[in-house]
């Protein structure tokens, strides 16, 4: 058994032997979904930054950067500013508006807020969620597949499934607390991958005598002029989707008091700036060790960037070809905590909100803790058979998916969530039309050749938040 293999098997121990020690502490759906609020600032962070960036962040954006070079540039600088804006201005306030309401999702928090007696915001709300995390969940299995195929010479197929059974085990037996405490191990080793990986790369090139290089021109995807700054925008449009996801929403009703959302914030910011960068350089960086025939897969130098057929693959071969295996091992099991962390974490949130949201309100009411904890299980074995047999079936890269869930998500939680901590003329009807044009508008965008949907839905889900308020007072 090699380095790789051991690392492996330690690390999928690790992640199982604290699922077991969860399912001890989980008696009931809130302590399922939320941990029972009982999760302090530093796991609550590094939980939220891990269930944040998913395959998306340790293979797609590399793999974009390694295509398209500095202009993913963009993406860092919006996705970096949207973590901050979304601790800043979101974070605090919800958590003192769940204790006030008593309540565990974001349906539950919206019904109540705006006193919805006609449940229309709790099922727009749960179906949007559902929709757009199942194709989320379908790329994290994809991403599986595409890192176990490069490690261990399995077929994509066999690495999905073997990252699904995972998921789906210790999410299953150990809800929020598994979830969390799991994150905070892959945080860890996420962040160690996304920072020392490139300094290796860029060790490598200069010991070999190569310096690195970067085309310059490659900052605004070659365009000039009105194009150029339609093409910036869209990359910077990612940061608006960080403020109305709801596995990250969860992490702020989950910490234990909101005073120690300003230590969280802290800790966020200081793991998400270095992972971003280091996500980019990763691939500009593998761009010029594959120049220089610096990078070794299946057995042959790689001399173009043609010979990988996926340029998602870049991490892991990276990995393979600079580092000792125990280490490469280590870093290999950084991309598959990027995939669990996050599927986990909206694996979770979907089952909670069809359970609590949906059939506990409409179908059995009178059900008790032991059967919703049951309930939502079920639930989760369900929506885990949907979103892989969607990554089997899909050939779109991760990136892609991801950037389309995230978009959907983003423009119809996000203006929606933001006005109704901060605008006291909020009203039920602005909600409902929020929702409604943040998901219409993503499924079928306006003049997507011209601007990315995840900037023109989101402008239109608050445009049509602002005016039903506004028509309804």
């Amino acid at each position: 058994m090699d380095s790789i293999t051991i690392s492996f098997l330690f690390y999928l121990t690790l992640i199982l032997g604290i699922g077991f020690y969860s399912s001890r502490k989980t008696k009931n759906l809130k302590d399922f979904a939320l941990g029972g609020q009982k999760l302090g600032p530093t796991v609550i962070a590094l939980s939220e930054r891990a269930s944040g960036e998913s395959s998306w962040l340790i293979l797609g954006l590399p793999g974009a950067a390694l295509i398209l070079g500095l202009f993913e540039l963009w993406t860092v600088l919006g996705c970096l500013s949207g973590i901050i804006l979304s601790w800043m201005i979101i974070a605090r306030p919800l958590r003192e508006l769940t204790a006030k309401y008593k309540v565990i999702t974001l349906p539950d928090f919206f019904e109540k807020r705006f006193n919805d007696t006609s449940g229309i915001i709790r099922l727009l709300s749960s179906f949007i969620i559902t929709f757009f995390f199942t194709f989320y969940v379908a790329a994290q299995f994809a991403g599986a597949g595409k890192v176990l195929n490069v490690t261990f010479g399995m077929t994509n197929f066999q690495g999905m499934i073997i990252g699904a059974l995972i998921i789906i085990f210790y999410t299953l037996i150990g809800g929020f607390l598994a979830v969390a405490w799991t994150d905070f191990i892959q945080g860890i080793i996420m962040f160690s991958t996304l920072v020392i990986l490139p300094l290796v790369g860029l060790f490598e090139l200069t010991v070999s005598g190569y310096s690195l290089n970067i085309d310059w021109s490659t900052l605004y995807a070659g365009k000039s002029g009105h194009a150029a700054f339609i093409a910036v925008i869209g990359g910077l449009s990612w940061g608006l989707g960080y403020v109305g996801q709801p596995h990250l929403i969860a992490r702020y009703m989950a910490i234990d008091k909101p005073e120690n959302i300003s230590i969280s914030r802290k800790i966020a910011y200081t793991w998400a700036i270095p992972a971003f960068f280091g996500a980019m350089m990763i691939g500009l960086i593998g761009s010029s060790l594959i120049e220089n025939g610096l990078l070794i897969f299946n057995n042959s130098i790689i001399s173009s960037i043609d010979q990988i057929t996926d340029p998602e693959k870049l991490m892991p071969i990276m990995a393979k070809s600079l580092l000792p295996s125990w280490l490469a091992g280590i870093f290999i099991c950084g991309a598959i905590a990027a995939m669990m962390s996050t599927a986990d974490s909206q694996l979770l949130v979907s089952t909670t909100v069809i359970t609590k949201d949906i059939i506990k309100k409409y179908f059995i009411k009178k059900s008790n803790d032991k059967e919703l904890l049951i309930i939502s299980r079920i639930c989760t074995v369900l929506i885990s058979a949907i979103a892989f047999y969607m990554a089997f079936k899909s050939k779109a890269l991760v990136f892609e998916t991801v950037s389309y869930a995230w978009g959907g998500l983003g423009s119809s939680f996000g203006p929606t969530l933001i006005l109704t901590l901060w605008w006291k003329n909020i009203k039920k009807e602005g909600v409902v039309v929020g929702l409604i044009f943040g998901t219409l508008f993503t499924i079928f965008p306006i003049f997507p050749d011209v601007v990315t949907p995840r900037l023109s839905a989101f402008l239109l889900s608050t445009f049509g938040v602002i005016l039903a308020s506004k028509i309804k007072s």
